[in-house]
């Protein structure tokens, strides 16, 4: 499901020059996107705090579809990303690549994981779109190493960070976010409850906390003096 949000800010301003500063950030992603899109999800929390602090015109899209993979983002790139002609997209996939081989055993093998993540980055680039990629953050909260699956996760968070610094992309480490957080705010080892509902969806506070990481990267893109306008 696609949610989208037009921000007009700053002051009144003919068309045109509102057009010449217009900002459209994807999320791109699975069911933690999709519900992100909600009320007190964390891609409306990015909306609403870009909306109090940006001087120009933005549009946030939630494109997020619940089950997705990365060959699903790959399927789907050309209809719900590049045909919105964003200046930035956000990519956040990686969980049901790793979790569907225990729930329904296809999921993602590690050499198309791979491969999938520098095709939809090469394609996203192909527009003039930045992208920002963040590793998988977590199935099951308890501390690093003791989750069923937090061998195959790390190695897939790993490999999100390969292609990050092959690609020359900025990186969002959700995976090391996450396990930090946890260490320190998880005293009792449960394995949900603490940013997630079920040990992947995130609850309240999970939302908050991925959109202070997602602030987080996107201002950082603007201190290193990489807006994140599309060329033109």
């Amino acid at each position: 499901m696609i949610f989208a949000f037009a921000l007009v800010l700053g002051s009144c301003a003919g068309g045109n020059e509102l057009a010449s500063r217009t900002e459209r950030i994807v999320f791109f992603g699975d069911s933690i996107t999709e519900l992100g899109a909600g009320p007190q999800g964390y891609v409306t929390i990015v909306n609403d705090s870009l909306a109090k602090s940006s001087g120009g015109t933005i549009e946030v899209i939630g494109a997020g579809i619940s089950g997705n993979r990365v060959p699903d983002l790959l399927a789907r790139v050309d209809r719900d990303v590049i045909a919105r002609k964003p200046s930035l997209t956000v990519i956040y996939i990686g969980i049901n690549d790793v979790w569907h081989w225990q729930s329904f055993n296809r999921g993602t093998p590690k050499p198309e994981f791979e491969s999938g993540l520098k095709e939809l980055i090469t394609k996203i680039h192909a527009t003039g779109s930045r992208v920002i990629l963040c590793t998988p953050s977590v199935i099951g909260e308890k501390r690093a190493g003791t989750n069923t699956m937090d061998t195959m996760l790390a190695e897939y968070a790993g490999i999100s960070r390969s292609v990050a610094h092959a690609m020359q992309v900025q990186l969002c480490d959700l995976n090391a976010a996450f396990n930090d957080y946890l260490r320190a705010h998880n005293p009792h080892d449960a394995g949900e409850g603490i940013l997630t509902t079920d040990g992947v969806h995130l609850n309240v506070e999970g939302n908050r906390f991925v959109a202070a990481q997602m602030l987080a990267a996107i201002t950082e893109r603007r201190a290193k003096n990489q807006p994140t306008d599309r060329p033109r």
